[in-house]
């Protein structure tokens, strides 16, 4: 019988028929193949360990030592949330966050929302700029605002002329340099039971000081300019690829899709918390061990290294330094961009070439000019920080609420909204930052009165 149907098989094959495909040969496993499948979600998560974010980080585990290192357990899930929802709205509609904002919410929401965002991401590029200029100095010497210029038109020229994918390559490779975090722990005297105990068990002490640093490590790990260029980048790269259209336009594929994405954020906010609790428990285990919990950068955490863990230990964090704020000040630059592009409905896009969006480009590049210039003015950077974390602050629960409600809207996601755990995980998510926030302005409120 089986014989017969072989031969009927055969028979009725036509003369244009193609072959069965053959199945695909066993590829071995290769890292730089798993490199490549990564995306917006690695380059988010490490452009959030930025040298403003190691500076909070290097404070926080000064100050408070082991026992800080559950908010890096407790932030990883809300971050995972939140980004996965800012990359499905993207991938889904084709358009960023600031895109489908324009299209379907007042004009004023947008404007505010953006105006916001361009400041504080503007703010951000000084504080990080002044950041790598300091642990240039650390390195070799000279004078400062040179290498604060030097950087800040490295990062925009790169942006600009350089192939896309190759860019995209660059800041894949960068990610690398937040190992350093990881190696400074070999210079660290650590105790790795204290250190687990930190991370597992929170112990809560009720103080200024302790809400204050639980309030900045929320607002460092979620910052809004993270859902704009996650969403942004997701739909860049479904323009970018021929083969690729909106899934709201296309459904073929969408669970596979959403499968890479997922795995991109898991991987991207795991590895982010991961260098920050490397941070934070260097930190404990050197500079709150010997009693220096008066740092206030990422440059005088990596200075107060060097007496207690070695000049080598002092190289890795300054290296670390300037190498994340390389992978950070093109991602605040480009969210920026993104957001102002998309709102005024210009050709965006990183892929383009610079005649082909020049307006996109040129706010870029003067998000970049402006934070340069600040390190030329009375204001200090370090000190301007701190608003730019009050305004991201302020901007991140607005905008998750906009996010929530917009990934629910079947006029906007189709047949793809927001549900499940992954929907009442992001609420979770809002919810934590709307907290975070209060506790900001109480402590505000309470140190102006004191």
């Amino acid at each position: 019988m089986t014989q017969l149907r072989k031969i009927t098989a055969k028979n009725h094959k036509k003369p244009g028929d193609k072959p069965a495909p053959k199945a695909e040969p066993h590829q071995p496993f290769r890292f730089r193949d798993v490199v490549k499948a990564l995306g917006p979600g690695l380059i988010t998560g490490a452009s959030d360990d930025d040298p403003s974010g190691i500076g909070t980080y290097s404070q926080a585990g000064a100050q408070l030592g082991y026992g800080i290192g559950w908010t890096m357990l407790l932030t990883f899930p809300l971050m995972v949330a939140i980004q996965e929802i800012s990359a499905r709205v993207g991938r889904v509609t084709g358009h960023g966050i600031s895109g489908n904002v324009c299209r379907y919410y007042s004009a004023w929401l947008l404007n505010v929302v953006v105006a916001l965002l361009f400041i504080a991401n503007t703010v951000n590029i000084a504080a990080d700029l002044a950041a790598m200029a300091d642990a240039t100095k650390l390195l070799i010497g000279g004078h400062g605002i040179i290498y604060v210029v030097v950087f800040g038109v490295i990062s925009v020229v790169a942006q600009i002329f350089l192939d896309y994918k190759r860019y995209v390559s660059v800041l894949k490779w960068l990610t690398l340099s937040l190992f350093a975090y990881v190696a400074a722990l070999a210079f660290a005297h650590v105790s790795w039971g204290e250190a687990l105990a930190g991370v597992l068990v929170p112990r809560l002490t009720w103080s200024a000081d302790y809400f204050t640093t639980i309030v900045a490590i929320f607002g460092t790990t979620i910052s809004p300019y993270l859902f704009f260029w996650q969403a942004s980048q997701e739909a860049e790269d479904q323009r970018v690829d021929v083969h690729k259209q909106p899934l709201i336009d296309k459904h073929y594929g969408a669970q596979r899709e959403f499968n890479r994405i997922r795995a991109d954020t898991v991987v991207g906010m795991a590895f982010s918390n991961l260098i920050a609790l490397s941070i934070i428990v260097t930190a404990a285990a050197t500079l709150h061990a010997a009693g220096k919990t008066d740092i206030q950068t990422s440059a005088q955490a990596a200075e107060a290294l060097r007496p207690i863990a070695g000049a080598f230990a002092e190289v890795i964090f300054a290296l670390g330094i300037i190498g994340t704020g390389l992978l950070a000040i093109p991602v605040l630059g480009g969210a920026t961009a993104y957001a102002v592009g998309e709102g005024r409905r210009w050709p965006v896009g990183l892929a383009r070439k610079p005649k082909e969006a020049v307006a996109f480009y040129a706010v870029l590049a003067l998000s970049a000019g402006i934070g340069i210039a600040l390190n030329f003015s009375p204001i200090n950077p370090i000190s301007a920080l701190y608003w730019s974390a009050v305004v991201n602050g302020v901007l991140a629960v607005p905008v998750m609420v906009l996010l929530m409600i917009m990934s629910r809207r079947k006029d906007v996601m189709g047949h793809f909204v927001i549900a499940g755990p992954l929907y009442w995980l992001g609420w979770l998510s809002t919810a934590a930052m709307l907290l975070s926030v209060l506790a900001m302005g109480v402590g505000v409120f309470v140190g102006g009165n004191t």
